[in-house]
């Protein structure tokens, strides 16, 4: 890897940050696509001096993505929406831009390409993230045949949005919902992990093509990481039963603020479980010992304890 190139778009945020540092470890020139270069620039100080490239690239404007994919040869793609918001939908950022990326990185001469995709797809979902993600996979295969996609279950680490928004929740909320009494199984992995199974296929010809699914040791209910989440901050709230169909009428009004909290897909999400599926390929299959979240968890979950993290540290 040491001197090679690899344009990553999607690398300001959560899990480009993690796998960008993997990159610079490992000695890659890395040019980062983001569509805010200002907000990205501390990606910068990750390798040496000229290491971290940082250029304007909207996945949907396909002359920018050609000139970040110039001179690259690996491509890894981690752009995708909670919720979507203008001109950056579903079905342009999930389900077009993976082979708009494949098509112009074959043109590019890119040697391999990774595509972040989210266990679940399924192009007969009910959720339309879902439907999308599964699209953007067939459109990137159908582009670039050798690309590998990694499916990763919840993604967690000292920045996540999932055990962190819960943190928060349990913080300021009187309550806590259970959203469809909370059964919704999920296999959380470790943000390093994730980054690790990047560097295990990128440019490795035995993974070309194939998909993988990522998740760690631990297999919890969401009423599980929210019990989870209280002994960790040191919370405790009652927990309310939310019928699916509540929780998607207020969704429909949560839909109207800019980051809404929670969406009617997501609710749609929430009724299928979120794990590995047992004739996957793993994280195992690529030498990689998955991380429980248990060993992680309290060195950024602390912070919402009452007093904060410092007050913590004497309790």
């Amino acid at each position: 890897m040491r001197g090679e190139r690899v344009t990553v778009f999607g690398g300001s945020g959560f899990i480009g940050r993690a796998i960008v540092r993997a990159l610079t470890q490992k000695g890659a020139m890395v040019t980062v696509g983001c569509t805010d270069v200002e907000a990205a620039k501390s990606l910068k100080t990750m390798g040496l001096p000229g290491q971290v490239t940082i250029v304007k690239a909207d996945i949907l404007n396909k002359d920018a993505v050609t000139r970040a994919l110039t001179g690259a040869d690996h491509v890894v793609n981690l752009v995708g929406l909670l919720a979507p918001h203008g001109r950056h939908s579903f079905e342009k950022v999930h389900g077009d831009a993976p082979g708009m990326i494949a098509t112009a990185a074959t043109a590019a001469g890119v040697r391999s390409m990774v595509q972040v995709s989210a266990i679940g797809a399924d192009a007969q979902s009910k959720a339309a993230y879902a439907r999308t993600k599964a699209a953007g996979e067939a459109n990137l295969q159908a582009a670039f045949p050798n690309a590998v996609i990694l499916r990763p279950s919840v993604v967690f680490g000292p920045d996540d949005g999932f055990f962190n928004r819960f943190a928060e929740l349990a913080a300021m909320a009187p309550a806590l919902p259970l959203i469809g009494g909370a059964r919704t199984r999920f296999q959380p992995v470790y943000v390093s992990d994730v980054a690790a199974a990047v560097m295990a296929v990128l440019g490795n010809s035995d993974a070309a093509g194939k998909t993988y699914e990522l998740g760690g040791p631990d297999v919890v209910s969401l009423r599980q990481v929210m019990t989870i989440v209280m002994d960790q901050t040191q919370r405790q709230r009652p927990l309310v039963h939310l019928p699916f169909w509540l929780a998607r009428f207020q969704a429909r009004f949560f839909e109207l603020l800019p980051n809404p909290p929670l969406t009617r897909d997501q609710v749609t999400l929430l009724q299928s479980d979120n794990v590995v599926a047992e004739d996957a390929l793993t994280l195992a299959d690529l030498g990689i010992e998955a991380t429980s979240f248990w060993s992680i968890l309290p060195t950024y979950l602390r912070r919402y304890r009452p007093g904060g993290m410092y007050n913590a540290a004497r309790t």
